[in-house]
């Protein structure tokens, strides 16, 4: 999974559980055995989606840190080929830049 594809999940996430949220205060005050029914079902759900999102948060972090630990161990390997990479890509973005 890539990292914009993660992030976006994550916010889509976010998103489903504050309007569960919303939706949970807006139908406080509504009675009934089938209200109460849906409620429960939708804290259940809720409170699923909250797990769910500190354990896709966790895993994101952790491969973060994983990587730059990696590119930090191949930096320290590698310092001239590292110079080299990093000059190339600038000299990329500033003729990309120059040309807009």
């Amino acid at each position: 999974m890539t990292t914009a594809h993660t992030d976006r999940v994550i916010e889509d996430l976010r998103r489903v559980v504050e309007d569960a949220e919303d939706l949970l205060r807006e139908t406080a005050g509504l009675a009934g055995e089938r209200v109460s029914e849906v409620r429960e079902r939708a804290s259940d759900s809720l409170r699923s989606a909250r797990e769910q999102l500190g354990t896709l948060e966790q895993e994101v972090l952790t491969r973060a840190k994983e990587a730059a630990r990696d590119a930090d161990g191949y930096v320290r390997e590698h310092p001239w080929q590292a110079v080299g990479i990093a000059a190339g890509v600038g000299l990329l973005l500033g003729i990309l830049i120059s040309r807009r």
